[in-house]
């Protein structure tokens, strides 16, 4: 059996020995998102391209257009140096249970409302679609949020009991590949079906607990074994949901250890920034390939702080 070879990791000090300034920075997100040839984002033409009125600034000479670097991408309309961006990405990706605003506002010696933004604007990247999941894949669902006798009183939800007033969040993970999650409405059958049909091939082996909503997707090709988890049944054989659930572990870690609550609105972004941690940003890939892999996820993605706070 070959030796598995263990993935290169850097710490903060080699890191900004790679990119010890903006030239340096600028330099490797070029290369990662043009090769050796800079292409307009506007027109996507390149022959044709020369230096522009200011430092890192590109002209086209089709559309006549000025480009740099962020143009077209996460960073565009940003003042913040690249080198600014990648330290961020670099904290993001290392950090297995995330990294809250205030933090990464001290590490990079700058305001937490412009480290919230920022770090915003990454998770924007980090949801990026992947191909669809097969062969087996575990299923679950859980609940974010704090219990309602702790709300202040003007936040208190006015109904039921159990999951009210909680986030819903829906998760598959391929054995031994890829994790899809993301928030939801509702975890009844109308919602989760369509959702496993969108992301998992038909023919593969579904694994889940006893929960209502997975009772026919044997009806749209799929195999189909569950655990009895209100019987207290938790493995049979090859089926549990062991793996689905450790990735709620560590997301429970990251939202009460690491950010002490947020917003549900932003639910979404943070389920996107740990699913990226267990696919792309990966612990079992190198340092820099992981922070090659969200360099290019930046590209072709915008969120406007507007957007961000509507």
């Amino acid at each position: 059996m070959a030796k598995k070879v263990k993935a290169k990791t850097i710490g903060v000090l080699q890191f900004q020995k790679l990119f010890p300034n903006e030239d340096a920075a600028v330099h490797y997100f070029e290369t990662i998102r043009w090769g050796n040839k800079p292409t307009c984002p506007r027109c996507n033409q390149s022959d044709r391209v020369g230096p522009g009125q200011k430092r890192y600034q590109r002209r086209c000479g089709h559309c006549r257009k000025y480009f740099s670097a962020k143009t077209g991408t996460v960073m565009e309309a940003s003042n913040k140096p690249i080198h600014m961006w990648m330290l961020a990405m670099y904290f993001l990706v290392t950090a297995r249970k995330g990294i809250s605003s205030l933090q990464l506002s001290k590490e990079l010696d700058t305001s937490q409302p412009t480290a919230w933004f920022l770090l915003h604007r990454i998770r924007e990247a980090c949801g990026s679609e992947l191909e669809a999941l097969s062969g087996r894949v575990e299923i679950d669902e859980t609940y974010l949020g704090g219990k309602d006798k702790n709300r202040h009183e003007s936040k208190k939800k006015k109904v039921g009991r159990g999951t009210a007033g909680k986030q819903a969040v829906f998760g598959m993970r391929e054995r031994g590949g890829l994790t899809r999650a993301t928030p939801v409405e509702s975890t009844d059958q109308a919602t989760l079906l369509p959702l496993i049909q969108r992301n998992v091939e038909p023919g593969s082996m579904l694994y889940t607990d006893d929960h209502g909503a997975y009772r026919q997707v044997e009806d749209l090709g799929y195999d189909h074994h569950a655990v009895n988890h209100s019987a207290k049944q938790y493995v049979d054989g090859m089926a549990h949901t062991n793996g689905v659930e450790s990735v709620w572990a560590v997301l429970k870690r990251g939202y009460y250890g690491t950010y002490h609550n947020w917003s549900m609105k932003h639910t979404c972004r943070y389920v996107n920034e740990f699913t990226f941690r267990l696919n792309a940003g990966d612990v079992q890939r190198d340092t820099l390939d992981r922070i090659a892999s969200l360099s290019h996820a930046l590209c072709g993605k915008r969120l406007r702080y507007r957007e961000l706070v509507a």
